[in-house]
């Protein structure tokens, strides 16, 4: 004799889903949460993006074909000098601090994405479009975002334009969801979550072992563990040995003046070490006076100045503050040409030979700052190899790529009209 069968065995049965801890009220506590943090996200996101000045130079531009997305791009700002160190460490931080509460979200409302009928009006098909391309959007950017951090690229293609274009995406779809969902979030807010109804609250609920207030809790401790091992990534000393989730937290990079972080080795980018002795090395300045060469030895008779700066990667880690020591960039512009008053753009070129930023731009505004400088020295020792030696870029503000390392060649000029 068979058995009847049991709809109750199917998720798209609501008696299959039984855990007391859902409901609207759970739900909205957990989307305020992700309303404030997401649109942080987004923001900071749009900025990383910005600091790279995209505009200035297609060596700098990772997704050209933005077309109106680029529409906020203004030139990045070298004041205050820690900036990008800022906006980059809370985007990343503050993505990693929020995987807890997502995941408890989209655990909290797994059972729409099972009800039928797909749609029962127009608002209805919206909202579940909306939820199906918000899952699919958020659950892309965290993870293409965390295998960043943990320089893990096990995506195809390239981390900046997924990420970017995928960021938009995303935030459309939330945008559409934060729209048609907000009056009842306030609603079951106000309500509160004993008096809490609607079609996520279990038909058939099991026994509760704790209370939504208590899973609350659970989610923000979660959370607030992911913060207290992530944070130290942008700070030396005992809070960066907290950061252990990171690939640049704990691990000590070694001692002396050279003892700090990096991303690229010189031999992992196929830098010769005969190109980089005093007799092999030279500095190629080009502009108006013509092509100019300097030596090392050369370079350090030339008027040399200090700069306090960190180095901040897209990645979220960063740096405390070493003491650069090199030529201003605004003086080897006047050497190669340019009157003090009319210092122009900057495209460096490095000697390693393949992989991305191995040329990068940067604005007159950034080689105008003081604290510009090809640096030679760091921390009152000469550069290693693995942090540029014989000479390398340091900015305020920039990211890290547009600091270059192993620098072969200046070229002064017009960016926008002459590299393409």
């Amino acid at each position: 004799m068979s058995r009847k069968f049991d709809p109750a065995v199917l998720p798209t049965s609501p008696a299959f889903w039984r855990s007391p801890l859902r409901g609207p009220w759970f739900t909205s506590v957990l989307g305020v949460v992700l309303l404030f943090g997401i649109t942080v996200l987004f923001v900071t996101g749009l900025l990383s993006y910005a600091a790279y000045n995209p505009g200035l130079s297609p060596v700098n531009d990772k997704t050209p074909d933005k077309g109106l997305l680029g529409f906020y791009l203004f030139g990045w700002p070298t004041r205050p000098y820690w900036l990008y160190r800022l906006t980059q460490g809370v985007h990343v931080t503050l993505g990693i601090t929020l995987i807890p509460v997502l995941l408890a979200k989209l655990w909290s409302v797994v059972p729409k994405l099972f009800a039928l009928p797909p749609a029962r009006s127009l608002a209805h098909a919206l909202e579940r479009i909306s939820l199906l391309t918000l899952v699919g959007g958020v659950l892309f950017e965290f993870v293409t975002g965390v295998l960043n951090v943990q320089l893990e690229y096990l995506f195809p293609g390239s981390f900046y334009p997924l990420h970017f274009y995928g960021a938009w995406v995303f935030f459309a779809a939330f945008a559409l969801h934060v729209v048609l969902r907000a009056p009842a979030a306030v609603r079951n807010l106000r309500r509160g979550a004993l008096r809490d109804t609607g079609e996520l609250v279990a038909v058939r609920p099991a026994a509760p072992t704790v209370s939504r207030r208590g899973a609350l809790g659970v989610v923000g401790g979660a959370s607030a563990l992911l913060f207290g091992t992530t944070v130290g990534r942008g700070f030396d000393g005992p809070l960066r040995r907290t950061a252990l989730l990171a690939p640049h937290g704990w691990a000590d990079p070694g001692s002396g003046p050279g003892g700090f972080q990096i991303n690229k080795t010189a031999a992992s980018r196929g830098i010769d070490p005969r190109e980089t002795t005093d007799e092999a090395w030279r500095l190629v300045l080009d502009g108006p006076a013509g092509t100019v060469r300097l030596s090392r030895p050369e370079l350090l008779k030339l008027p040399v100045h200090s700069a306090a700066l960190p180095i901040a990667c897209v990645e979220g880690w960063s740096t405390s503050d070493q003491t650069w020591r090199g030529v201003r960039l605004r003086d080897l512009a006047e050497l190669a040409g340019h009157a003090a008053d009319a210092v122009p753009d900057l495209l460096v070129e490095s000697l390693q030979r393949h992989g991305a930023f191995r040329r990068a731009a940067l604005s007159a505004a950034q080689v105008r700052d003081p604290r510009s400088l090809l640096a030679l020295e760091v921390n009152g020792a000469a550069l290693t190899p693995d942090h540029g030696y014989p000479a390398r870029i340091i900015v305020p503000a920039a990211p890290g790529v547009l600091n270059t390392k192993w620098v072969a060649r200046l070229t002064f000029g017009d960016l926008r009209e002459a590299v393409r």
